[in-house]
């Protein structure tokens, strides 16, 4: 996962000491929630809580949403409501990647925003089985973040516009904060590869702030990326032709997505 630092995020005091144990814990069981809602949402037709042994009848015949990339929008999704609650940001979540659609659903569930809006997705398990069998199903939600997930402006399904939306966002919004996580196979597209100088056309005075994360997964739909092939200092170069700086992140470190 990358970080890609290409406007000027407004500073504040900032602690630069780990998290306390008790948030760690309190994080990672968050993000195993959403995990857990993502994947089965993907498979689950039947059986939300596993409550007894998984059976053919339990999954769905036609699977969609892509697991892959899931994991990583969970992961910032909660560290962002972190932030947000303790910083006290405006802030607006934009995902590109595509089919990415079961883990802004998910977080959205797990909120209560989503049981709020639609009553017939209870918090329970009831409501939780109508959640994973609406998901790409006949007559329920798409696989991306459709105009029905709560908060969305951006469906992650046409893919190259994610960056543009974000940029588009901020304008205007000197308050606004812009998460936009860019998926590696969007990457490749033109519209997405030329959205990187967008940030030329961002006012300081009366504009928010955008702050795109590239998410190298390594794959796209049908095979690895071009982007996730590449090494880190080739990536530094690449946008360097665009004026922006990377932080690089890797995942290697993380615990596995459900236990």
């Amino acid at each position: 996962m990358i970080n890609v630092n290409s406007t000027t995020v407004p500073k504040l005091v900032v602690s630069t000491s780990p998290l306390s144990p008790d948030e760690l814990r309190k994080i990672q069981a968050y993000w195993r929630a959403a995990n857990y809602l993502s994947v089965g949402q993907i498979y689950l037709y039947e059986n939300p809580l596993l409550r007894e042994p998984l059976k053919p009848e339990h999954i769905k015949p036609r699977l969609l949403g892509h697991w892959g990339t899931t994991p990583g929008l969970n992961f910032i999704y909660v560290h962002f409501n972190r932030l947000i609650k303790k910083y006290d940001l405006n802030t607006i979540y934009i995902t590109g990647p595509g089919h990415g659609g079961p883990g802004l659903v998910a977080n959205t569930y797990l909120e209560g925003t989503y049981s709020e809006l639609y009553s017939y997705v209870w918090q329970n398990a009831e409501g939780m089985r109508n959640l994973f069998k609406q998901f790409s199903f006949p007559g329920g939600i798409p696989s991306h973040v459709a105009p029905e997930t709560p908060g969305s402006i951006h469906e992650g399904g046409e893919l190259g516009y994610a960056l543009a939306h974000a940029y588009g966002a901020a304008f205007d919004n000197p308050d606004l904060l812009v998460c936009c996580v860019v998926g590696d196979g969007e990457a490749e597209t033109g519209p997405l590869a030329t959205s990187w100088h967008s940030k030329r056309f961002l006012n300081p005075e009366k504009d928010g702030a955008v702050l795109p994360i590239l998410h190298l997964n390594g794959y796209k739909i049908g095979n690895p990326t071009v982007l996730g092939r590449m090494s880190d200092e080739a990536l530094t170069h690449l946008f360097m032709a665009t004026d922006t700086s990377l932080t690089s992140w890797r995942e290697t470190s993380l615990k596995p997505c459900i236990s």
